[in-house]
């Protein structure tokens, strides 16, 4: 046989393996048969026993929420591969567990079939879909669009560039005025918690159109400005467009690991490092390898330390319906706790006055568990008294997978308590 174009054919077979090699590479992850399964943690061995499953590697578990105390249940996303060895280790130690999503591509296949068909609505129409999910360049346009129709209002600001050398862009909403003092506002430090963003999304519309029509919000705009930062973690949300739906990190290199990104949220300078973070690049709380390492995490404290007149934080989460105030690293009481508890427990009220939504409040440590780095930890500690942590919807059915009929309602009901809360902070000037 003639060689093909000059090609011998050992170095055509050569050719199509690299070629079969990089498609491999970049493939999007797939995640047929895997099941997400719950366990109702019962006594102090069941949290043992779930995390001594959670410390080994072999069958790569997936926690979305961590063992922590008997009090609170464990969801475990578990690929195909290891759900025999799971499960058997369940038994063997007595732990009773319930499958709330049984096979996860199929979720997958339907959320990709919804947005690809959304987004040919929206090419034809011209509009921009609030309870659809969207890729980052669209959210970005779509920034611009909301700019231009409310100039006098609202800028975007890039604060700098991520890993992978995205813009980050934060919406300023200002009357005017120099170093005000402003809250913040982030969502999607953990790329896959895809409500975030989108509620991110939502909100920022809502602030511009209401403008000038609430009397509340336009006293509050009159005095105070609002930044908001709607994908904290561009590189990681690309990724989970394009590879992988459940990745939560980062996506930086580190040298002597071939594992990539760090936990956003456990990256910030306070308590970095203690428990409920984790030294392994491979995991996905890892701290990463020094505070604010990650420039995603930089340039949020570069902008506020600059600023240096934000009088709250509050930084958005998905999933489990609570309302957290700091310490995360530490479980004592912080000065301002009966207060921010106080705040914490008016604004779930008035969210769930919209559509009966259940919120818990309390220190992050107290409600979920201990975890350090985190980010309204490092905002109380430099002096931001307001710093609030909220987890959206839903607790457990979808998790990260929240259905896009779900994200105006959880915006709309959100918005309700984070209204509580920036009047709050009006009114109660430090």
């Amino acid at each position: 046989m003639w060689p093909l174009n000059g090609l011998d054919t050992g170095k055509m077979k050569g050719l199509w393996l690299l070629l079969v090699l990089v498609a491999v590479a970049n493939a999007e992850r797939v995640f047929v048969g895997d099941q997400v399964i719950r366990v109702n943690v019962q006594s102090e061995e069941d949290v043992q026993f779930l995390q001594a499953l959670e410390a080994q590697q072999e069958w790569e578990l997936d926690f979305w929420l961590h063992p922590v105390s008997p009090e609170l249940p464990v969801d475990i996303r578990v690929p195909r591969s290891s759900l025999s060895a799971v499960k058997e280790y369940l038994h063997a130690h007595n732990i009773h567990f319930t499958v709330i999503i049984d096979n996860l591509q199929e979720l997958l296949d339907e959320e990709k079939a919804e947005m690809e068909e959304n987004q040919m609505k929206e090419r034809s129409t011209r509009s921009f879909d609030f309870g659809a999910y969207h890729t980052l360049e669209t959210i970005y346009s779509w920034m611009d669009t909301l700019v231009a129709q409310h100039p006098n209002l609202v800028t975007k600001q890039e604060i700098g560039r991520s890993y992978e050398n995205r813009p980050m862009y934060v919406l300023k909403f200002s009357t005017g005025g120099s170093k005000r003092p402003a809250i913040w506002i982030d969502a999607g430090i953990h790329s896959r918690e895809w409500v975030t963003q989108a509620t991110g999304v939502w909100t920022a519309n809502k602030i511009a159109t209401d403008y000038g029509r609430d009397t509340s919000l336009t006293s509050l705009l009159n005095t105070m400005d609002i930044y908001m930062l709607i994908l904290a973690n561009p590189d990681g949300y690309v990724y989970t467009h394009t590879n992988n739906r459940m990745w939560r990190k980062t996506r930086s290199k580190f040298s002597g690991s071939v594992c990539r990104g760090a936990d956003p949220n456990r990256n910030w300078d306070a308590g970095f490092g203690g428990p409920g973070a984790s030294n392994n690049p491979c995991l996905d709380t890892y701290h990463g390898p020094s505070a604010h390492s990650e420039i995603e995490v930089k340039n949020v404290v570069n902008l506020i330390k600059s600023h240096g007149n934000f009088k709250s934080f509050i930084s958005v989460h998905a999933y489990s319906q609570l309302l957290m105030y700091p310490h995360g690293y530490s479980c004592n009481n912080v000065p301002d706790q009966p207060e921010l508890d106080s705040v914490g427990k008016a604004a779930v009220q008035k969210l769930a006055s919209l559509y009966g939504t259940s919120y818990k409040v309390g220190s992050i440590c107290k409600i979920i568990y201990q975890a350090s780095g985190g980010s309204i930890d490092w905002s109380y500690d430099v002096g931001i008294k307001y710093s609030f942590a909220f987890e959206l919807r839903d607790t457990g059915r979808y998790g990260f997978l929240l259905p896009a009929n779900q994200i105006i309602p959880t915006a709309e009901e959100t918005w309700l308590a984070l209204k509580h809360i920036l009047e709050y902070v009006r009114d109660h000037p430090y």
